[in-house]
């Protein structure tokens, strides 16, 4: 959900009142700020760092409630340590630690110092763009249908966060670009929070279609328009619903030339899976609001380029449906045609993810003939067992694509996985009665999902990243607390931006 908290960037002047967090580098010499607000205190502060045996570690902390001589309700100073802090990624998690350690304060007010970090810590606008950035990212709650226990008092709320910095001008302009990231971040985690009964396939093409109003050129085919394209494997899965089915186009034409080929990015979007006729155990199922974690990417994804105004050519495309046992739902061992005109047999309908790829990967690169084509989807429970929450997979036809990928993930930190595809694999997944079947057998089942989305891509250059263990049910970190991470977001934007633009 959107932050209330408003960002100011301010000289160095040091306030008087409200929260101070003082980010110091450990074995430096103190800054003038330190050393004044020592000298304030009487020496309190560096007695209580003495006590403490601070020396400005990575992630030491001390905190000193009501600071003597001051008017301060608290003053809280940060290690940064000498090293591992070089990435906009690494800034953003400094001020994801700095609002873990600020849950509240009576005036409304945490004002951040970096004067005290040091030149040698790539002291640039943009790294303190990106300590605001992280803290609003860890602040984000989805509390939407909360109505007792808020998670903070509004007595205590943090209204406004400062940053007395050098040349606030400069950091301001630098914070509008990941303040647009922080915006698609937002976005796709409160897709992937709502429920499953809020937030069907018709309520989350319109809200992809909001993003009109950003310039985004948004199209949703019904699914009399779907069938009349033949994308019957991505409607069978939705047949058991009493929803229905949906496919969202959103255009982002920010290149110099309109007519580059764009790149396209496809998601899966099954708002809700409960397996069809293949039921899920019940356990664990309310998780399955979640399995669209992959569309919520692509639409957070793009809000984020409207925002910063992208100059590239983006196509994001989302199948949306909902997997229901019904009467009227597809059962194990049924044929489907796919748009490709190949058969597909139906070995276990809780395999339906591919399903909806199939369509939306094959009428994505038909209608657009894109540069590349990168899909997401929280598609196996194999690749959890393979890389648990750590990694998203990364399968893929081109190697410079996969390269490109990777790098972009160790820099965001929204890391990547190469994993395997091989004729073998691919083996697993014919039928004795179809094209190929939707799924290939008990091993290996990441892959062999993978090599049936390889069966729709052709030539193109195409990744698949398979977000099972990072897109829903995530661990947190320094930048999230929340159930949804929005995975995906920072990833696909550092991608494009050093790649594309």
């Amino acid at each position: 959900m959107e932050t209330q908290i408003a960002v100011e960037f301010l000289d160095q002047k040091i306030p008087e009142t409200g929260t101070i967090v003082l980010l110091v580098a450990s074995k430096k010499k103190w800054g003038a700020s330190l050393k004044k607000l020592d000298k304030q205190s009487g020496g309190q502060i560096s007695k209580a760092m003495a006590v403490s045996s601070f020396e400005g570690e990575k992630n030491d902390s001390v905190e000193i409630v009501s600071p003597a001589n001051l008017e301060l309700s608290r003053l809280i100073i940060l290690g940064l340590g000498d090293a591992g802090i070089e990435e906009t990624s690494d800034w953003m998690k400094v001020g994801g630690r700095v609002s873990g350690l600020v849950k509240s304060d009576p005036t409304g007010t945490v004002t951040v110092l970096v004067e005290d970090i040091g030149k040698d810590l790539a002291f640039r606008a943009e790294n303190i763009a990106a300590i605001a950035t992280g803290f609003l990212m860890k602040r984000y709650d989805f509390n939407l249908y909360k109505t007792t226990g808020k998670s903070v008092d509004k007595k205590g709320q943090i209204k406004t966060l400062a940053l007395a910095c050098r040349d606030p001008k400069k950091v301001t302009k630098a914070y509008q670009s990941l303040d647009a990231l922080r915006a698609g971040v937002f976005m796709a985690r409160d897709l992937v929070n709502e429920p499953g009964n809020i937030l069907g396939p018709v309520e989350f093409a319109l809200r992809a279609r909001e993003l009109e109003k950003l310039g985004v050129n948004v199209t949703i085919l019904d699914e009399s328009e779907m069938a009349a394209k033949g994308m019957n494997a991505l409607l069978a899965v939705g047949q058991g619903s009493e929803r229905e089915s949906r496919l969202a186009i959103m255009q982002w034409n920010g290149a110099e030339n309109s007519k580059e080929k764009p790149l396209a990015i496809v998601g899966k979007g099954v708002t809700f899976d409960t397996g069809g006729i293949s039921i899920k155990p019940p356990g664990g199922m309310e998780d399955m609001k979640g399995d669209m974690g992959g569309a919520a990417c692509v639409t957070g994804l793009m809000r984020t380029l409207a925002l910063r105004k992208a100059k590239a050519n983006v196509i994001g495309v989302i199948g949306l449906t909902e997997n229901m046992p019904d009467g009227k739902a597809q059962r194990p061992g049924d044929v489907v045609t796919s748009m490709s005109g190949q058969t597909i047999e139906v070995i276990n309908t809780d395999a339906e993810g591919r399903l909806v790829l199939a369509d939306a990967l094959t009428f994505t690169i038909g209608t657009y003939n894109p540069r590349l084509v990168i899909d997401l989807a929280t598609l196996t429970g194999a690749i959890l067992v393979a890389l648990g929450k750590e990694y998203a997979g990364l399968f893929s036809n081109n190697d410079r694509l996969a390269n490109r990928l990777l790098k972009a993930g160790d820099k965001t930190g929204e890391k990547l996985w190469r994993m395997p595809l091989g004729k073998k694999y691919d083996k697993l997944i014919d039928s004795r009665i179809a094209d190929m079947k939707n799924m290939g057998g008990r091993f290996a089942g990441a892959s062999t999902a993978a090599q049936f989305l390889q069966r729709y891509v052709g030539n193109t250059p195409w990744a698949h990243l398979d977000i099972a263990g990072t897109g829903m049910a995530s661990p947190k970190s320094d930048i999230s607390s929340s159930w949804g991470s929005g995975f995906g977001v920072q990833l696909l934007n550092e991608f494009i931006a050093q790649n594309y633009e």
